[in-house]
């Protein structure tokens, strides 16, 4: 079964320090950690999510998976775009979320990350 809109915001939104915007557009929502953007979805099409990723792991996925590309519309050395087709799996998914929430809390300064942290 492939991960839909609802499954992908409330595993997002219960992320320490996470908020939730439309800052484009009516359509794309943005998950934001610290105020930096960590996932991208655009709520008329779900079928695509853009996640931050490592460089080097971003090109290892890209060759292991037809499913995850360059970011569409974004830094493509950072960001890829992971169809949501249900050829990966839905804890695949929830995983590359994870790598890219962990990218943008860990670039946060330590100040910031301790006040999320509460």
């Amino acid at each position: 079964m492939n991960i839909d809109l609802e499954a992908i915001r409330n595993y997002c939104i219960v992320k320490k320090g996470v908020s939730e915007s439309f800052p484009f557009d009516e359509t794309t929502l943005v998950f934001k950690v610290g105020g930096k953007m960590f996932a991208l979805i655009d709520i008329d099409d779900c079928s695509s999510i853009n996640l931050k990723c490592d460089p080097d792991k971003a090109v290892e996925l890209r060759e292991q998976f037809e499913e995850i590309t360059p970011g569409f519309h974004m830094n493509k050395k950072h960001w890829n775009t992971v169809l949501l087709t249900g050829s990966l799996s839905n804890k695949m998914v929830l995983e590359l979320i994870d790598h890219s929430y962990n990218l943008v809390f860990l670039s946060l300064s330590k100040k910031l990350r301790n006040e999320l942290e509460g």
